[in-house]
């Protein structure tokens, strides 16, 4: 999956860093606990900010601590299970199942075999995620085909196929409040675009020497990995101008327990990411947990 929205960890206050990976450790298991080993497998950071987001002004969470595979001899604080959670996981494994077939479609060799295996693993659970939301799934599923008709046909633009998949990931907004549900499709539209074009951008190099379509590559005519200063000045005002209304659609949201990590996200790990995407020195984080994790202090689960 892509994992590009996490908060900018250096700003953070001790509390809300704990607060984002008590929530981000509660996305896991609240995976494992509905779809198993297969959910677990592609836990990422996107969802766990639409987690947040969808969290609305339902109050402050609950917390306890359980054990974990990665860290088996020590208990974790994580975040219980709530609505908000299930609908984040269950989009999540929908979207990642219509990213697998995606891949079989296009991909050959050993990706493709590789894109079978992933889609086969999760077949079972992506029928249980997209019976409690089929809406979503329907949406997933229409919009990759229009973005895999661009891809096939090479298409020139950057804002048209970067526009499916940031309608893909503003339907989302349909599981949270209704009041809210405008500015949160906005803000999640321009998320996805955001997404989109900075994986793009990231993939340029290995797309090139596989010969995969790249929306950046066609949009500026790229043959090799090296990008002109011009070209990388023009994705960077495309990627900002989305980040700045992002932001403007967020603060029409309402403040919620989770506004101080949203906060940060929107403004400082978004805009972080962007720049370090297209100066090449943005690192993915390990799968599963963050990269370097601080160790939770001895608490009760109200003092967090």
């Amino acid at each position: 999956m892509f994992g590009y929205i996490r908060p900018c960890a250096e700003e953070m206050k001790i509390r809300e860093f704990e607060r984002f990976r008590a929530l981000y450790c509660g996305l896991c298991h609240e995976l494992g606990r509905e779809y198993g080993l297969a959910g677990r497998a592609i836990l990422n950071y996107d969802f766990v900010f639409l987690a947040m987001l969808l969290w609305g002004d339902a109050g402050t969470c609950d917390y306890c601590f359980r054990r974990c595979l990665p860290g088996f001899c020590r208990r974790r604080c994580v975040t219980k299970s709530a609505p908000p959670l299930t609908a984040a996981a269950g989009m999540s494994l929908i979207l990642a199942y219509w990213k697998a077939q995606d891949g079989v479609a296009d991909s050959r060799g050993a990706k493709k075999l590789g894109a079978l295996a992933v889609r086969g693993f999760l077949r079972r659970a992506y029928k249980k995620a997209a019976g409690k939301y089929p809406e979503f799934d329907g949406e997933v599923r229409r919009r990759l085909e229009d973005l895999s008709r661009l891809e096939k046909a090479r298409s020139e633009s950057l804002d048209e196929p970067a526009d499916k998949f940031a309608l893909l990931l503003s339907s989302a907004c349909e599981a949270g409040r209704q009041e809210d549900r405008r500015a949160l499709e906005q803000l999640l539209y321009h998320v996805g675009r955001i997404i989109y074009i900075a994986d793009g951008y990231f993939d340029l190099k290995g797309d090139l020497k596989d010969g995969n379509y790249n929306p950046v590559a066609a949009r500026f005519g790229l043959t090799d990995a090296h990008v002109p200063e011009e070209v990388r000045e023009s994705v960077l005002e495309t990627l900002m101008s989305s980040a700045r209304l992002a932001a403007a659609a967020y603060e029409l949201l309402p403040a919620s327990y989770w506004t101080p990590v949203t906060r940060n996200i929107v403004y400082l790990g978004i805009p972080q990411m962007i720049r370090q995407v297209l100066d090449g020195t943005y690192q993915t984080a390990v799968r599963g947990r963050p990269k370097h994790p601080a160790r939770l202090p001895d608490r009760t689960e109200s003092e967090l």
